[in-house]
């Protein structure tokens, strides 16, 4: 029995439906007799799943009852679920912005849209307050529904137009420390499959998306040649040798680096949970997720002197502003060091 099969042997929900597809990756869906089939992101039994799964039975509609009305947000929304912007979106991600999405149908569906102004959306966001992110989120996915509808005459204003949510100050994602790599390579150690992901990320930079599919095709003389899931960047990206020293040590006949321990490729969500409780079993705070090592890697090459446009052609982020903000505090400390250097020998002793 794989893992799959004992998570689905202990959670035993109602009415959910699986299959294999031609990758031959497990496919879970919420399918009642009688209803329309939701697709259940995440591996069974992670919240991601199960939060989806208590959505879709909350909502369960027979096929056919509640029709949309003419003119209402749903009626909106639906729309946008069948324009060129959303399907140009990754699999992934439209799954992503369309759970999002159906909770606000199923809350607000039914208001009408030419005369949804923003200070109903604002009532909305504020009863959310306790949630700024899930707040600031769904803000975001509703300027792009919202765009759409104007661009196609659907409504004539815009209610997300100057709508804010209110952040608490953070720097976002933990970055690792180097105490942090230092204890987690002590507990984990070369040739494991927790250290061939620290060095991925570590040595790569990028994000979880993009770590999970790298494979031995993508390595050519020495270089990884990347295409970024999220953003659609090719980069070209040096073997570090210590990255390349994990490589050597794995098989040759497996499509991805990472493998789960039943032999198969890793969701990203499913790698996220995975890495995070390997960082929690070396003794790691609980935030140390992969994309804190994304922030170290851009950390060691400010720390190392290349320039923001250099970190950039690693990283591939296409705002610079980002890179500036990912190594703020590595270029402090150069900066500072150089600067009392040349103190030192303009004012020093004698």
């Amino acid at each position: 029995m794989g893992r799959d099969d004992r998570l689905m042997a202990k959670i035993d929900l109602p009415y959910v439906q699986r299959f294999k597809d031609r990758h031959g990756k497990w496919r879970h869906y919420f399918r009642k007799p009688g209803c329309k089939r939701v697709a259940l992101p995440g591996q069974p039994g992670s919240q991601e799943f199960m939060e989806a799964y208590a959505f879709a039975e909350k909502t369960a509609r027979s096929v056919g009852e509640g029709a949309i009305k003419v003119g209402s947000m749903s009626a909106v929304i639906a729309a946008y679920y069948h324009s060129a912007e959303y399907q140009a979106l990754q699999p992934q991600t439209r799954q992503t912005y369309r759970l999002i999405l159906d909770r606000f149908r199923h809350e607000y569906g039914t208001a009408p849209a030419a005369r949804f102004e923003p200070e109903h959306l604002r009532r909305i966001l504020d009863k959310m307050a306790d949630r700024p992110g899930a707040a600031k989120t769904l803000l975001k996915r509703l300027r792009g529904v919202c765009k759409f509808a104007v661009g196609r005459g659907l409504i004539r204003q815009d209610p997300t137009r100057g709508v804010t949510v209110a952040q608490p100050k953070s720097d976002g994602f933990r970055a690792w420390t180097d105490v942090d790599i230092e204890e987690f390579e002590a507990k984990w150690p070369a040739g494991s499959r927790a250290r061939l992901a620290l060095c991925l990320l570590l040595y790569t930079g990028q994000r979880r998306s993009d770590v999970v599919r790298m494979g031995r095709q993508h390595v050519r003389d020495g270089v990884l040649h990347v295409r970024q899931q999220k953003t659609g960047a090719q980069l070209a990206i040096p073997l570090h040798a210590t990255l390349k020293a994990e490589l050597d040590r794995l098989p040759k006949d497996n499509l991805t680096f990472l493998i789960t321990a039943a032999g198969k490729p890793f969701s990203a969500v499913g790698f996220s949970n995975w890495f995070t409780e390997c960082a929690r079993e070396a003794g790691l705070p609980a935030n140390s997720s992969p994309h804190g090592l994304r922030k170290a890697a851009a950390r060691w090459l400010a720390e190392a002197g290349c320039s923001t446009l250099e970190i950039a052609a690693i990283t591939g982020h296409a705002s610079l502003k980002e890179v500036e903000r990912y190594t703020k505090s590595a270029a402090q400390a150069h900066l500072a060091k150089s600067a009392m250097a040349t103190l030192s020998r303009v004012k020093g002793p004698g």
